[in-house]
């Protein structure tokens, strides 16, 4: 079985996303310009659908060097300057060894102990226990902290989130994430152009009765507008529904994927363990986007809204450790302040509380039962033994 930090194929498939997400922004933008120069065409002529509809891709034609010129600018932007954009929405600083040495430590080690090229390291100062990987390349990639994680966490603990977001980075997540999210911005932006100059030119356009019979004897027909425009309004609709799609259909097992890389890296599956159960029901980054919590260790929803939702659940994650690392659940923790990190355990967990501190300083080595041959499947592969 592959180790968890080095699931190739994982890497391997990331990579085609990304290339296959890209590609995908440029066709939804030929398909965002069609709708535009049809609801253009529609509300400046009186003619058949049929004639609008091959006028506007006669358009989409003239067009297309100039949104494929458009889009480039946009990636090129979004290459360079997306971490700067997300350090001005969430107020994350880079932080050297001097002002934040405990956190820095540890990621070092972590990289050390791996041979892995050191992220920069930024702090967010939130309440809120939660962090996330950004970036695009080996010269981009941050790993940024919320000042509540650092303060409730103990350094078993952080060091697993660390490695959390190391193994995303490690696998490619991070890449494909910023790409999906530069795609939904672009399909967002472009949809907001269509719609305005739609708005404005509805506004001012009055054909005339002599430009309608112009029409009639061109063999343009007539009648087609309101057809037309309902199908330009259509494909916006779908562009915009498949731009969100792309972000929700990004596979949500590269979560169980990061939790393992984090055990592979520690050996310490109880670390994670207890991380998550801190974070959980604490993640939520006020005022910051949806993209952003994409992108972070959890992205809390509840009810109906976790249909849609880009992170399994807690209890789902928390689960998978202790079938397949080892794990000890300690249930749901009650933390008392923002200066304590050490947890209190709820009463429906209390038992368990002494066997899970005393696991957690016992390193996860190859010293564990072995692998079942023909045991159940889980998120890392097969179950172990035992």
């Amino acid at each position: 079985m592959a180790q968890a930090y080095g699931l190739y194929t994982h890497i391997r498939a990331n990579r085609w996303r990304s290339a296959l997400l890209l590609a995908g922004l440029f066709l939804l933008v030929y398909l965002m310009v069609f709708a535009g120069a049809l609801a253009g065409r529609a509300l400046t002529e009186d003619a058949s659908l049929e004639w609008l509809l091959r006028g506007a891709w006669r358009d989409l034609i003239r067009a297309l060097p100039f949104a494929t010129l458009g889009a480039a600018i946009w990636v090129l932007i979004a290459y360079w300057f997306h971490q700067a954009l997300i350090d001005a929405v969430t107020g994350g600083r880079e932080v050297t060894r001097q002002e934040e040495p405990r956190l820095y430590n540890l990621l070092e080690n972590l990289c050390i102990s791996r041979g892995i090229t050191m992220p920069r390291l930024k702090v967010m100062e939130d309440p809120a226990l939660n962090a996330f990987a950004s970036g695009l390349n080996q010269r981009q990639y941050a790993v940024t902290v919320t000042r509540g994680l650092i303060d409730r966490l103990d350094d078993a603990e952080t060091e697993a989130v660390l490695g959390h977001e190391l193994t995303h980075i490690r696998n490619g997540d991070v890449r494909m994430l910023v790409i999906a999210v530069i795609i939904a911005g672009a399909i967002g932006f472009f949809a907001e152009l269509i719609f305005r100059m739609m708005f404005h030119a509805g506004g001012s356009a009055r054909p005339s009765t002599w430009s309608g019979r112009r029409s009639r004897e061109d063999g343009k027909g007539s009648g087609g507008a309101a057809a037309a425009i309902a199908i330009a309004i259509g494909l916006i609709a779908i562009a915009w529904f498949l731009s969100v799609l792309i972000r929700f259909a990004l596979s949500r097992s590269r979560e169980f994927l990061a939790d393992a890389g984090a055990v592979e890296l520690t050996k310490n599956p109880d670390a994670m363990i207890t991380a998550l159960r801190k974070i959980q029901g604490r993640g939520e980054l006020e005022g910051s986007p949806s993209a952003i919590m994409e992108m972070c260790v959890d992205n809390p929803r509840s009810g109906f809204v976790d249909l849609f939702a880009t992170h399994p659940a807690i209890d789902a994650r928390v689960d998978a450790l202790v079938s397949f690392a080892g794990g000890h659940d300690p249930g749901p923790i009650a933390l008392a302040d923002a200066h304590h990190a050490t947890p209190q355990i709820a009463e429906n967990g209390g038992g368990e509380q002494a066997e899970a501190e005393t696991s957690r300083d016992k390193p996860f080595l190859p010293g564990e039962p072995p692998l079942s041959p023909g045991g159940a499947s889980g998120p890392w592969g097969p179950r172990r033994g035992g």
